[in-house]
């Protein structure tokens, strides 16, 4: 499979980095693409050479982008002040920016695998947009104490440790990538941020995978994806942190060809 070098896509007036896999080769066979949505400080880059993998894996082709402020994409000014994200910015990414981009690639029932804050994105838009299947990894469906917790030490990390370093290569604008988040994540609007009666909107197959070790969230998240949503498959796995598609790669890889495999049966 090829994977094309990262480009621009103007959507809504703001440049995004995309990345593009290609599928099979068949005319025949033409599976829809899956689409992945990065994390809260993620970006095309930081998904490594993952995508590409699980595409090769899956038959399938692939969408990668970096939203606003992430990677090479358009930085968003005044990112503390003016511009400030608001508490439903995980909405308008799931219900304006994503449907739009898939219209203009003429996209029209992706397999959406995010994770972190872009699993919240995926369930968002899959619960008011048709999608083939919905996996997502890390999820936020409400915001929980440990969540905060991790996200305090990551700002301490920011500021004073190692963190602002490690993330400038995979940004253009590693501020705005990591205050955009941080910001909004440690705002007290934000604590009550809950989307547990969209997710009973979702038609949609789902698989959710949390890791057992993640310090962002607990199992409470996947598990009540599934109580909201009771056609989930669950996947909870041991020794696992925040990243299950790196810290088990090829567990996570399995699972998703077995899950996508059940929707042809």
């Amino acid at each position: 499979m090829k994977i094309t070098s990262p480009s621009r896509w103007r959507v809504h007036g703001v440049d995004l980095e995309i990345e593009t896999i290609s599928g099979p080769d068949h005319p025949d066979s033409r599976p829809s693409p899956v689409v992945f949505l990065h994390e809260g400080l993620g970006s095309v880059s930081m998904w490594r050479d993952w995508p590409r993998q699980l595409c090769q894996k899956l038959g399938r082709p692939g969408l990668v982008y970096s939203r606003q402020g992430y990677g090479q994409s358009a930085d968003r000014a005044d990112v503390r002040g003016a511009q400030r994200l608001q508490p439903d910015y995980m909405h308008k990414e799931a219900l304006q920016v994503l449907p739009e981009l898939l219209r203009q690639l003429n996209i029209k029932r992706p397999v959406l695998l995010g994770h972190s804050d872009g699993g919240t994105i995926a369930l968002l838009h899959a619960s008011q947009h048709p999608v083939e299947a919905c996996i997502v990894m890390a999820p936020h469906v409400m915001v929980e104490n440990i969540s905060i917790q991790a996200i305090e030490a990551a700002r301490e990390a920011y500021l004073h440790g190692p963190l602002r370093k490690r993330l400038a290569p995979y940004h253009t604008h590693v501020d705005t990538a990591f205050w955009q988040w941080n910001d909004i994540w440690l705002s007290p609007a934000f604590r009550s941020y809950d989307i547990r009666r969209e997710v009973g909107r979702i038609q949609a197959p789902l698989l959710a995978i949390q890791g057992e070790d993640d310090p962002y969230g607990t199992l409470a998240q996947i598990e009540d994806i599934a109580r909201a949503a009771p056609q989930t498959q669950l996947l909870k796995l041991p020794a696992c942190g925040h990243s299950p598609h790196r810290d088990q790669s090829a567990v996570v890889m399995q699972a998703i060809g077995t899950f996508l495999a059940t929707l042809k049966a």
